[in-house]
């Protein structure tokens, strides 16, 4: 009998913040246990390194150019069928708790129910942020910042929102464990943390003690160049110079990690539950997020590039049927899409080369897998592209020189190798690999088109300005 499927997403976990990841210091023991149960995805990224389109994405199956959502201003609105369809179309009870950050609870979106669901605000989403070229754009001004007003110990509605997500959770999974329905169910749950506001309870910001932290990698300060497009991008909003002081830099590094163990004793506390209603041994569980945070490194914050901090995810699997141990085969999130409908004896009609994390768990490891991500979101001012493919990586940017990353003996991304004429040969043989995917050129002109025309229906540029949450979306009421 199909065993049930429970999906946990997180927001803005950056992939190596985890014990079981061999972070040094991160305390995160129930992601810990989960793992040691199950399988550990150990190369595995998002389809875009922006919250909207990577969510439609995982929704979907597909790639962002294929959806044509592009940013924070294109939620999911469920006409693009997806897994939830998929499981509805086969009679499995499919339902949703907390963050999704789709259009709206009235679209068809593939759920049964939504409980306490979080949307774009208004159904809109931030269209000011669709604004992408140079010329147009807004920048920083004054003391406002995309990190939160606070920052260090304390409660934020994010933390009283997960805090809600969490208690749902168990509430339902001990419904369910007491009903007489005895259906193979699927339950999607979203926790909003570490996604900043960067504001932790007490006792999870104790865990990190600021001045303990290490110092970030390749910081500006301290000669860094980095990378004319990424140097663009970082403009628009650039958390870096809004802090008030080198301790409160350092007390949002504290914070972070404090919600990533935050979030993990939320996760603890559902499995708990699942346990306790009796559903462990007959439920698959499926632990991710939708994409990473640079936490400093660089001199950057929050997400939106494809360095190894804002692209890769966390990925684990445990449950009936999965092996026990690390998968070192590079993933998607796109792949959990497919697993879940491949779970329940359907399927979707995601992108091409997408396959069951289970089969993928199973199989000889493919380091060769390709595996691509995406952005056309807040502060690009031309459509970037990555792919990962063996050792490499390749970052293409619209009209910028590339860069090139031998992740075998540079994980770190310390050394941009696509100027060098000894790796010529493979970055001409990775630019056409990604070009078998999608031609860079015409997806970043659809890109603009169709935000264009989305600015236009509101009204053009100086009323798209006015539109969307400034910083991070608000929480519903819970």
């Amino acid at each position: 009998m199909t065993s049930n499927l429970l999906v946990i997403m997180s927001d803005e976990h950056q992939a190596r913040a985890m014990g079981c990841a061999g972070h040094p210091f991160v305390k995160t023991p129930n992601l810990d246990a989960l793992a040691a149960r199950g399988t550990r995805f150990t190369d595995a990224y998002t389809p875009s390194p922006i919250c909207v389109p990577a969510r439609a994405s995982f929704a979907t199956g597909r790639y962002a150019h294929q959806n044509r959502l592009w940013d924070n201003a294109m939620p999911y609105t469920g006409a693009i069928r997806g897994w939830g369809h998929a499981l509805q179309d086969q009679g499995v009870p499919v339902e949703s708790i907390g963050k999704l950050h789709y259009r709206d609870a009235t679209d068809p979106a593939g759920f049964d129910t939504e409980h306490i669901p979080m949307h774009v605000i208004n159904g809109v989403g931030m269209v000011w942020a669709s604004i992408r070229k140079e010329n147009e754009r807004i920048t920083p001004s004054g003391d406002a910042r995309m990190l939160g007003d606070t920052i260090g110990p304390g409660h934020s509605k994010y933390t009283q929102y997960d805090a809600a997500v969490t208690a749902r959770s168990r509430a339902w999974l001990a419904d369910r464990g007491a009903s007489d329905d005895d259906r193979p169910w699927c339950l999607y749950v979203g926790l909003v943390a570490p996604h900043f506001p960067l504001v932790v309870p007490q006792e999870f910001y104790d865990l990190y003690p600021p001045e303990t932290l290490p110092d970030v990698k390749l910081h500006p300060d301290n000669g860094h160049k980095r990378h004319p497009w990424v140097e663009k991008q970082n403009a628009a909003l650039d958390s870096e110079r809004k802090f008030k002081s080198p301790e409160e830099r350092l007390a949002a590094m504290a914070a972070y990690y404090g919600l990533c163990s935050w979030m993990d004793d939320n996760v603890g506390q559902i499995l708990t539950a699942l346990e306790d209603a009796g559903m462990a041994e007959n439920t698959a569980v499926v632990y991710t997020s939708d994409h990473g945070d640079n936490v400093g490194a660089r001199g950057l914050w929050g997400k939106s590039n494809f360095y190894q901090e804002s692209v890769q995810i966390p990925m684990i699997m445990a449950g009936p049927g999965s092996p026990v141990g690390s998968c070192d085969t590079p993933v998607s999130l796109l792949d959990l899409s497919k697993t879940i409908a491949t779970h329940f004896e359907t399927d979707i009609d995601g992108a091409d080369g997408t396959q069951s994390l289970l089969d993928i768990a199973t199989a000889p490891t493919d380091r060769d897998r390709p595996v691509f991500s995406e952005y056309h979101a807040a502060g690009a001012v031309s459509g970037g592209f990555m792919l990962r493919k063996g050792r490499w990586k390749l970052n293409y940017y619209v009209g910028f020189a590339p860069e090139l990353f031998d992740l075998d003996t540079d994980p770190e991304e310390l050394a941009d190798l696509a100027g060098d004429t000894a790796h010529a040969a493979t970055l001409a043989d990775m630019e056409a690999a990604l070009r078998q995917i999608c031609d860079p050129e015409a997806m970043d002109a659809l890109a603009f088109a169709d935000q264009g025309a989305m600015i236009a229906r509101h009204g053009g540029r100086e009323a798209a300005l006015k539109l969307g949450a400034p910083g991070a979306t608000p929480p519903p009421k819970t």
